[in-house]
């Protein structure tokens, strides 16, 4: 019998409480290999990808490894999509692909990058949404090719962060290597708190349950972590340790399945939180359990 695999995001050792003092990505690697991780979703920023260079990608992909372990995702710097030239885009796109090809990486994440605060480089919003969405279909073709997933990560943070949105930038794009990743977080904070959203707010009553059915079928990624209804420093969702929170995993992991999400990875995201690294091991334990229940094929 086959089981899911758990990875956490490893930026969360690197921003926050740790952006004065990041862990370094052995210690990291260590600490998960203890914790009886699967894998990591790979943080390719400094100091854990500098230089940003294929000896380091391999020197990376050894440490794993040996240890025993995968790389869920990867989370790359990128451009706006709305904003930045085409060709500087797909440019981006292609050098974090070469990544991932030496590391053995299935998805490249992607994100709106401009805040929800105005219509970037002041287009009109239709004229937004067309040009980020082609930016994202020809970025998934590319992906493609490669053989690698392209998952976009709404958040509050960002544009395009309504739940109508997000539903209709997936048919918007409209390439069958584009999906969404589906934090629980997230989903909770736009869906449910409507936070940070452009214009007239939007809700829905099944909070992330409905937010997951409505994405049936467009869900490539997920992040699991709890929300207290918070944002961190008035931007993005505060994400909270399990148990400090006030969502349904049982509810929740039931509606990413019924939306028919079948990746064999569920990564854990304790991004920004002060003292990710304590809570770590408790978030694994979490998971094993939410495993144990829903994860088994």
């Amino acid at each position: 019998m086959a089981q899911k695999k758990i990875s956490v995001g490893a930026w969360a050792y690197i921003w926050g409480g740790y952006a004065d003092k990041p862990i370094p990505l052995v210690e990291v690697a260590t600490r998960l290999k203890e914790y009886k991780f699967d894998g990591v979703e790979f943080a390719a920023f400094p100091p854990h990808c500098e230089p940003n260079t294929p000896e380091k990608w391999k020197e990376i992909k050894k440490l794993f490894n040996d240890l025993g372990m995968g790389f869920s995702g990867v989370a790359a710097p990128f451009p706006s999509p709305a904003t930045s030239s085409k060709q500087v885009y797909l440019d981006t796109v292609k050098g974090h692909l070469e990544m991932c090809k030496v590391m053995g990486i299935p998805k490249l994440r992607v994100d709106a990058v401009d805040p929800p605060t105005a219509i970037p480089g002041g287009m009109s919003y239709d004229a937004c949404f067309s040009t980020v969405a082609e930016r994202w279909h020809e970025s998934a073709e590319l992906c493609a090719k490669a053989g690698i997933k392209l998952v976009w990560e709404f958040e509050p943070g960002f544009f395009f962060n309504k739940p109508s949105e997000v539903v209709g930038m997936t048919y918007k794009v409209d390439h069958p290597n584009f999906s969404v990743m589906f934090d629980s977080c997230h989903a909770f904070m736009c869906g449910v708190m409507g936070s940070r959203q452009f214009g007239k707010r939007e809700t829905l009553p099944g909070g992330v349950v409905q937010f997951a059915h409505m994405l049936t079928g467009k869900i490539g990624a997920v992040h699991f972590i709890d929300s207290d209804g918070t944002l961190h420093g008035d931007e993005t969702s505060t994400h909270a340790p399990f148990g400090k929170g006030v969502l349904d995993f049982d509810a929740i992991t039931k509606a990413i399945l019924e939306a028919g999400y079948d990746d064999e990875w569920w990564p854990i995201d304790l991004c920004f939180w002060s003292n990710a690294l304590a809570e770590t091991k408790p978030a694994k334990e979490f998971m094993d359990i939410l495993v144990a229940k829903y994860g088994q094929s």
